[in-house]
């Protein structure tokens, strides 16, 4: 089964920066909705006019730019809902991507800005707005993609060693499938690992891959990319920003605002169109942060009609 059009296939491109830490620390120490307001995380940062988000240097999500400004495709939607709330300052705490979550819940930072992708296990811990980018996977390669990876059958045919991110999506699909696989800290780590030969390529969102193999004079490529399948079943997948699940307020306060912008095609692209996102990468009408949470991705393409 494959994926029809109407999935929305990422094929964006952006620019990878260099990355460096950018100080903050959370507005709240509590981290608590009460559901009225008061002493809620929605009410602090209204407050405080600010809210810190964890992000972990992943262009074109979210990451730093030449001169230290927090930026990205992610950021760009969350300023643009946090302003709506009356927070007119988004600040960034750059973190390994496998600490994210455990960040979150530690009350370091207010909330993830980083295109996280809804899955069952994550749901566990945290909250997740409704979905806001479409998800497909790419491999890094060197130039001429010796060993021929297409999808994610591929590599599984050709016993290779891949790296893929600590804690992204990919670190599990290698482990269901029983590739060899090294963990790396960020996407610098992943091409270092090409480059270096410790890795015969290295699994990632396409978009970033793209973005990462523009960015480089390294002799590497970004394959085309795929939805990939895992025993049969496509691996659809949406990313979202990420609260603490007793955060209510702000995540219904967030979601009323995304709605719209998610709604509308034009200002969609308007928000994020600057790091290269389009309409393909829109989520489809219907789609649900409770569907991916839930995480039977056979029922969600038939129903969603993204099957063959």
């Amino acid at each position: 089964m494959t994926l029809s059009k109407t999935s929305r296939a990422v094929f964006a491109t952006g620019a990878v920066l260099a990355l460096g830490a950018v100080a903050g620390c959370s507005s709240t120490d509590t981290g608590s909705d009460s559901g009225s307001g008061d002493g809620s995380t929605l009410s602090a940062i209204q407050d405080a006019g600010s809210i810190t988000v964890g992000f972990a240097g992943e262009a074109p999500y979210s990451y730093q730019d030449d001169a230290g400004e927090l930026t990205g495709a992610t950021v760009a939607l969350d300023k643009e809902i946090y302003s709506e709330l009356g927070v007119d300052t988004v600040e960034g705490t750059l973190t390994e991507w496998g600490s994210l979550i455990p960040n979150l819940t530690a009350d370091r930072v207010d909330s993830i800005s980083a295109g996280m992708s809804i899955l069952p296990e994550r749901c566990e811990s945290a909250a997740f707005a409704e979905p806001t980018i479409m998800y497909t996977t790419a491999f890094l390669v060197p130039e001429g993609n010796p060993d021929g990876l297409s999808d994610w059958q591929s590599a599984v045919d050709a016993d290779i060693t891949l790296a893929t991110m600590s804690g992204a999506i990919e670190a599990g699909y290698a482990a269901d499938t029983g590739i060899e696989a090294t963990e790396v800290g960020s996407p610098q780590d992943g091409l270092d690992a090409v480059t270096t030969g410790r890795a015969d390529a290295f699994a990632l969102t396409g978009i970033s891959l793209r973005s990462l193999a523009e960015s480089t004079d390294a002799a590497v490529e970004a394959t085309d990319a795929f939805v990939a399948e895992i025993d049969g079943v496509p691996q659809i997948g949406a990313g979202s920003t990420v609260f603490r699940q007793e955060d209510t307020e702000l995540l219904e306060a967030y979601n009323e605002q995304l709605a719209p912008i998610v709604a509308d095609k034009d200002k969609y692209e308007e928000i994020l169109g600057e790091f290269g996102f389009t309409d393909a990468e829109r989520p489809p009408e219907g789609l649900t942060a409770e569907m991916l949470c839930e995480g039977d991705l056979e029922a969600i393409a038939d129903e969603l009609g993204l099957g063959a």
